[in-house]
């Protein structure tokens, strides 16, 4: 990796940080999307599943309690708990819906609570919705349950509550801990809140903690963003999730709450993620991907050096799971036959559940050639290569045909976006923190219609 605050080499490379590309959580990416996938197509996937598959559960909570202008992830406000309960009402409906149509089949190796926040879920609540997916699916002895709390919410109820459901991972929502920047996100919280919910989930049994990061937020400098990583890593979190700040105002208008002139530009949002990263290598974490960091012992980093490290909507994980169903409004349901997504406003979601449906809205069915690009663009965002080789053996003609579109791309003269060595095709180091540029490169999809995308860097 460069050092702090070495640009990559080349003309024009404010413009190559500040290219818009996708995050690449899945390919096709959503807003390819299309309403040609329906609930009964959901349906007939769901049926195909066999006895033991392994499956991931994603439950989404499209509430909070606070609205944060930084946010793009489908949440609403409210401080009335009313709303909440309706919603868990249909969210329980949806649960016990999609586990008939399984059958029993398939076994729950991982489980995700996201949002929104799931923290607002009242303790008893929260008890309900656990015992309903326990209900529903078939459980593995060892299940993986990762959790996105809000320090703001966190009580000693609440603690117990997400222990008893089986919680083993948690995973905190810091972004920054200067007051300045904290302020102009909405998002308002000290270090001692935040240290008071590791150690209360440390005490309570559960080993894995991960801290999520922000650069390029308003307000940032180098020096600022450095010392929240200083101070993060004194609470030793066994993961760092580091992202960079999606300014994507025309898809979510209260972002307009940050002007724009309070951001970094391209050059220096790009110092700031070599310096923190920097900083966080130097404390003994490693590298994960684009954005991931961990401790050499963690499971996610043994699957990193191993080759086993996948990409999905919540980021960087282990999880090999073929299958993830997503439960809840707007979540997305990712399975061999291809995505699926819930209807995001949770109104319409209510009534589609409450009269007897599944809230599927759209999605995309997979062709081969889809599958093939999707596992290089998967192998780039986790490996920072591919192996041509590898690409023809699983995928034939189509492997066969991004093999020559590699090659005959050359990926840019001058650029070294990705080069070829001993038959794989290789991000170099300098150029890593492009990756998603890349991975691009592979996308028949992106110059398909108007979607607009954050910054590569």
């Amino acid at each position: 990796m460069q050092r702090a605050g070495e640009q990559i080499s080349g003309t024009g490379a404010a413009s190559r940080y500040s290219e818009a590309v996708p995050r690449y959580t899945s390919y096709p990416t959503a807003p390819h999307f299309h309403a040609g996938v329906t609930g009964a197509t959901f349906r007939h996937w769901l049926r195909q599943t066999g006895t033991d598959d392994d499956l991931s559960l994603y439950v989404h909570i499209p509430f909070c309690d606070r609205l944060c202008w930084f946010c793009a992830c489908h949440t609403k406000m409210t401080q009335r708990y009313e709303p909440v309960a309706a919603f868990l009402d249909a969210l329980l409906c949806e649960i016990r819906r999609v586990g008939a149509v399984l059958g029993g089949n398939g076994r729950v190796r991982a489980l995700h609570f996201g949002g929104g926040s799931p923290t607002i879920l009242r303790p008893d609540d929260v008890m309900r919705l656990g015992d309903a997916l326990r209900a529903a699916f078939r459980f593995a002895r060892d299940t993986e349950i990762s959790v996105e709390l809000d320090p703001n919410d966190m009580d000693e109820a609440r603690f117990d509550a997400f222990t008893a459901i089986g919680m083993t991972r948690a995973s905190l929502g810091v972004q920054d801990f200067d007051p300045r920047v904290q302020k102009a996100i909405n998002r308002e919280q000290t270090f001692a809140q935040t240290k008071a919910v590791v150690d209360g989930v440390r005490s309570r049994g559960v080993q894995s903690v991960n801290l999520d990061l922000l650069y390029g937020l308003p307000h940032q400098t180098l020096e600022s963003v450095a010392a929240t990583i200083h101070q993060a890593l004194t609470l030793s979190p066994d993961r760092i999730a580091l992202f960079g700040y999606a300014h994507v105002p025309w898809f979510k208008k209260h972002q307009t709450m940050i002007a724009d002139d309070w951001l970094p530009g391209p050059e220096e949002r790009y110092a700031q993620q070599q310096e923190t990263a920097r900083i966080i290598r130097a404390a003994g974490y490693e590298p994960i991907g684009l954005d991931h960091f961990a401790r050499p012992g963690d499971p996610l980093a043994a699957a990193a050096r191993e080759g086993r490290l996948f990409r999905n909507f919540q980021g960087y994980t282990e999880d090999a799971c073929r299958t993830l169903i997503g439960l809840g409004p707007s979540s997305v349901s990712r399975l061999p036959q291809g995505y699926a997504q819930n209807t995001p406003a949770t109104a319409g979601y209510e009534r589609i559940v409450r009269d007897g449906g599944l809230a599927t809205a759209r999605g995309i069915a997979l062709t081969d050639e889809d599958r093939a690009r999707a596992w290089v663009i998967e192998r780039l965002m986790c490996d920072f290569a591919f192996s041509g080789q590898e690409a023809i053996r699983l995928f034939g003609e189509d492997g066969a045909r991004i093999v020559a579109e590699a090659r005959a791309a050359g990926c840019g003269a001058g650029e070294q976006m990705l080069v070829e060595r001993d038959g794989a095709f290789v991000v170099p180091e300098a150029s890593r923190a492009l990756v998603r540029t890349a991975a691009a490169r592979f996308d028949q999809y992106l110059a398909q219609g108007g979607a607009r995308h954050s910054m590569a860097v």
